[in-house]
């Protein structure tokens, strides 16, 4: 199989690649930057902007499947910038499938489309799409899975999988940012005590994506659809943020803030970032305050029903594996 994975050079599309070269698998990674790491393992690299129709194009020449990975993802920054990466991106890879008969799409989408601000617990694919976003990341994203799953027919299939969080060894963007927040002592946890969330673990991730390419043909029930992804272990948001914190050496930590006021003050943020132009990110926003003080966890028995996806590493594998790259 000759594959094509955009964000290759990312955490979750550099485990795709590897894992598809492990397999035997002709990889092209498309991505902003060099992939050395990549570039050893055989993986044909390709630097170029998602943004571009005629890069996505010609990385995708020959191709047998196209796994979408590659999203500006994120809490801030101008609107125009995320619908390039999430929408235009999107659409350009669904005009390569097109133009080179590539038979199958494996999207990368968020549970984030369908968060509208309350708790989600134990939800399924049956959850609409939010009616309203506070970030462009959620309100992008929901326009290009929207896309992908109404482009499926019987010359393209395509599935839209929703892993949340995902993390472990080599993660570059949730550790780091919750790390950083800790060690600056500007950590704190929102709202009420409880409110429990999912995780994904990398490996559990990577596998949900080539069991999904494997599942998907036109006539599978896999086609056309979106599936949540998860370790089906969800915890309460500071029991595994203080988890991952101790993987790292760190003490647990307890303060907390109410919601109204963290929501007050990232609403304050947003004005003064916007207004004045400040360069950089809120510590706080609206969406963020949302996401920290409620409950989102799902029901992953369609992905386990239709794609045949079983989490292989349990959170506390995955917290040994963690710790033991960390030291």
């Amino acid at each position: 199989m000759r594959a094509l994975v955009t964000g290759g050079g990312g955490f979750l599309g550099s485990g795709i690649c590897r894992a598809l070269r492990a397999q035997g698998h002709e990889v092209i990674a498309l991505q902003r930057s060099p992939a050395p790491a990549l570039a050893k393992l055989g993986v044909d690299v390709r630097s170029g902007d998602l943004g571009d129709a005629e890069t996505v194009a010609k990385a995708a020449i020959a191709c047998d499947v196209i796994f979408h990975v590659a999203a500006k993802a994120g809490h801030w920054g101008p609107y125009q910038e995320y619908f390039r990466a999430n929408v235009q991106g999107t659409r350009n890879v669904l005009a390569a499938c097109q133009a080179h008969g590539i038979g199958k799409l494996v999207y990368t989408s968020t549970p984030s489309v369908v968060h509208e601000g309350g708790d989600l617990e134990g939800v399924d694919e049956r959850m609409p799409y939010a009616r309203r976003f506070l970030a462009h990341y959620p309100a992008t994203k929901a326009i290009a899975e929207r896309e992908v799953l109404a482009a499926n027919g019987p010359a393209l299939a395509t599935v839209a999988l929703r892993p949340h969080l995902i993390w472990g060894p080599g993660d570059n963007h949730l550790l780091p940012r919750i790390l950083e927040r800790a060690r600056a002592g500007r950590l704190r946890f929102i709202g009420k005590r409880g409110k429990r969330i999912d995780t994904t673990y990398i490996d559990n991730a990577v596998d949900a994506h080539l069991k999904a390419a494997t599942a998907l043909a036109p006539d599978s029930p896999a086609a056309g659809n979106a599936y949540f992804i998860s370790n089906g272990e969800p915890l309460a948001t500071e029991d595994m943020i203080n988890r991952l914190l101790g993987c790292a050496g760190m003490e647990p930590v307890e303060r907390r803030i109410p919601f109204g006021l963290a929501y007050a003050i990232g609403g304050l943020l947003e004005l003064v970032y916007g207004g004045l132009h400040l360069r950089g990110e809120p510590i706080m926003t609206r969406f963020v305050a949302e996401q920290l003080a409620t409950a989102h966890w799902y029901d992953i028995s369609a992905a386990q029903r239709d794609l045949g996806y079983r989490p292989q590493v349990s959170l506390a594998q995955g917290f040994t594996a963690l710790r033991k790259s960390l030291f």
